[in-house]
C-alpha cells in the first residue's frame, strides 16, 4: 500500500476523521452529491438555479433536483422564487445549513492542526496512531 504513505495517507485520514465526525453527529448523513451541491451553495457566489448548479457540479437536472429535495427536507437548503421572474427558483442556504458547514469545518481545522504541528508534518507511524485513535473514540 505505498501509494498510501506520507502526504496522501495524511490527506486521507483527515477526510477519514472528518467524515466519520460527520456521519455520527445527529445531523443527516450526506452523500458525497449532497455536500458539494451544499458548499456550492454557501461558498459560491450566487443566485444559484438548479440549471447552474447541475452545470458547475457535471450532473444531469434530474441529480441535482434529488439532492435539493434531500437538503431542503432536512433544512440544509431552501428553495425561493426569484423576484424578477417568479418562473425562476433559486437555491439558498439556511441557518441550518451554515451551522452545518460552520461544524464541518471546525472540524477539518482541527484535525489541519493536529497533523501539522505548528507547521510539522507528521510521520506515518503518528498518522496511523491518530487514525486508531479516532477509530476508538
Amino acid at each position: 500500500m505505498d501509494q498510501f504513505a506520507g502526504l496522501n495517507k495524511q490527506a486521507l485520514g483527515l477526510w477519514l476523521d472528518v467524515t466519520s465526525r460527520s456521519v455520527q453527529s445527529d445531523g443527516p448523513d450526506l452523500t458525497a452529491r449532497q455536500t458539494a451541491l451544499m458548499l456550492t451553495v454557501y461558498l459560491e457566489a450566487g443566485p444559484h438555479t438548479v440549471r447552474a448548479l447541475a452545470q458547475r457540479l457535471g450532473v444531469g437536472k434530474p441529480a441535482i433536483v434529488r439532492a435539493i429535495d434531500t437538503l431542503q427536507d432536512v433544512g440544509l437548503v431552501e428553495r425561493r422564487p426569484d423576484p424578477a421572474d417568479r418562473r425562476n427558483i433559486f437555491v439558498v442556504g439556511t441557518e441550518a445549513g451554515a451551522e452545518r458547514l460552520s461544524t464541518y469545518a471546525a472540524s477539518i481545522a482541527r484535525n489541519i492542526a493536529e497533523i501539522t504541528q505548528v507547521g510539522r508534518t507528521i510521520t506515518v507511524d503518528e498518522s496511523d496512531e491518530a487514525i486508531a485513535r479516532q477509530k476508538l473514540a
